[in-house]
């Protein structure tokens, strides 16, 4: 199911309209897709080891509440905030300050992830804090996506609302 860009994501209630949440690919609409956004951000911190696993616990706390309710959209973004966990601690691990790619993000192209053409800046020294703590989001993060209310959540939602 690609993720649909073309919503208006400042005034849709995907508690409301679950048909036109699509799960896409990775971390597609994290950011975007409220009011999950905005009950998951807060606790998202990946600074250290402690805070990683302080937030990956709440967000997995939320994660099976989200399932307990039949709330595969909100279980969907805590999953792809875990995730999001995992990938940022990694990027800030390889690359001192986060920067991962040469240059601006081209204007058509702003809140899509990739490189877009740009170069990859080298990497640094590994930061073993930052590593530790994407370690921490990647076990939670596999396990969310293992979970079996998960995985037959995302089937119903599938078979329900098409691929």
């Amino acid at each position: 199911m690609p993720f649909d860009y073309t919503l208006d994501f400042r005034t849709v209630d995907f508690r409301q309209h679950p048909e036109l949440y699509r799960v896409g690919k990775g971390e597609q609409g994290v950011l975007l897709v409220q009011p999950y956004k905005g009950e998951i951000l807060p606790y998202w911190r990946f600074r250290t080891p402690e805070l990683a696993r302080e937030s990956s616990e709440q967000i997995y706390a939320l994660f099976e509440a989200y399932l307990e309710k039949h709330d595969f959209v909100g279980a969907d973004m805590a999953r792809k905030f875990l995730q999001m966990g995992f990938t940022r601690a990694r990027r800030y691990a390889n690359h001192k300050g986060g920067k991962k790619y040469d240059g601006p993000v081209p204007d058509d192209k702003k809140g899509q992830s990739g490189a877009h053409g740009r170069p990859e800046l080298p990497r640094a020294e590994e930061d073993p804090l930052k590593a530790e703590a994407a370690a921490i989001f990647k076990r939670k993060w596999d396990e969310a996506k293992l979970h079996p209310r998960y995985v037959q959540q995302r089937a119903e939602f599938e078979a329900r609302y098409g691929k």
